[in-house]
């Protein structure tokens, strides 16, 4: 058993349970401004009131299990970007809070509006940013951090940036789209095919940008024994977005959501596969920077405990808080 590989599929598969169920609470607060009226937007915030918190559980497991398992990128990873995962975290604060007070202020009511605005777009952004710096790898030397501290405002990853808004504004639309219905759910569904065509662009830029720009990825990608496992994804993007537009025509209402999902399932994917065996791109493999294997292994045992108890109660939580949400209601 290669308990290396375990925890890297655990890391994978926790930050994924991020971006599928956080980022449409971020998406609801970037697609904010194209609805003005106080009314909706209390419907759009009720929809995600009961969840938010608890889907910023994986982000939580994703960190714990990087530490436990692959120490070394850990301490790069923070030592390296330490500035925009501050900035996301305090646009994260500035989001959560906003939650809590708007629903009870009167004269600072848009105030609040405009801090989960910002804060939804800043936490979006910096994510972005850091998977981008992530992509190009951070500069490693004897295992720690040997870069500059702003080596991560590059163009490409502030194009990541704004790739991954789109995304989670692509997720925030569509679950809207489930949890509404009448003219606010049409208005609603309008932006949805915009957001996908967007969200197409900025994977196909990415898809051609990181090989131009990087020897290493451009020789994985076209190697013969690579290329069967990458090539099938373009195809399969291809029929999701048909589907999606489908789906967005004969106005349904779950289906653009799960579409938006597997859109995104099939980059992340891709991802994984464009890095692989890497732990930090081009510098440092899984094996180099794990733990021990007896810190894995006790490690372990936790997360086979704690990781089933997180997934039972996620979904009890969006089982019990199901259905479309109505005007004037609070929490349903």
């Amino acid at each position: 058993m290669d308990v290396t590989v375990i925890w890297a599929a655990i890391i994978a598969f926790g930050l994924f349970m991020y971006i599928a169920l956080d980022g449409f609470d971020l998406g609801i607060g970037m697609i904010f401004p194209f609805f003005p009226n106080d009314g909706e937007r209390d419907v759009m915030m009720h929809a995600i009131e009961p969840v938010w918190d608890g889907n910023e559980t994986w982000l939580v497991l994703g960190g714990a299990a990087l530490f436990a398992a692959f120490p070394t990128v850990y301490s790069v990873a923070l030592s390296g970007l330490y500035l925009p995962i501050t900035l996301m975290l305090v646009c994260l604060i500035f989001r959560g809070v906003s939650f809590e007070v708007r629903g009870k202020a009167n004269r600072t009511k848009n105030l609040w509006s405009l801090s989960f605005i910002c804060g939804s777009a800043g936490a979006a952004f910096f994510q972005g940013v850091i998977l981008g710096a992530y992509l190009h790898g951070i500069p490693v030397e004897d295992g720690t951090f040997s870069g500059d501290p702003f080596f991560w405002v590059t163009p490409f990853s502030f194009f990541t940036g704004m790739g991954l808004m789109v995304t989670y504004a692509l997720q925030g639309a569509t679950y809207l789209v489930l949890k509404t219905d009448g003219d606010f759910q049409d208005r609603l569904r309008a932006l949805v095919w915009p957001l996908t065509v967007a969200l197409l662009g900025f994977i196909l830029a990415v898809s051609i940008w990181t090989p131009l720009t990087d020897a290493h990825v451009a020789t994985r990608w076209f190697d013969s024994s690579f290329r069967y496992r990458l090539y099938p994804i373009p195809f399969l993007v291809a029929i999701t977005a048909i589907l999606m537009y489908a789906a967005v025509k004969r106005r349904l209402d779950r289906a653009p959501f799960i579409l938006c999902l597997l859109l995104i399932l099939l980059g992340y994917i891709g991802l994984l596969i464009s890095i692989w065996p890497y732990a930090i791109p081009d510098s440092v493999t899984l094996w180099d920077a794990a733990s021990p294997r007896v810190s894995q292994l006790f490690a372990l045992v936790g997360a086979v405990i704690v990781i089933p108890i997180i997934v039972v109660y996620t979904t009890a939580g969006y089982w019990v808080f199901r259905g479309k949400v109505e005007a004037g209601s609070q929490y349903h």
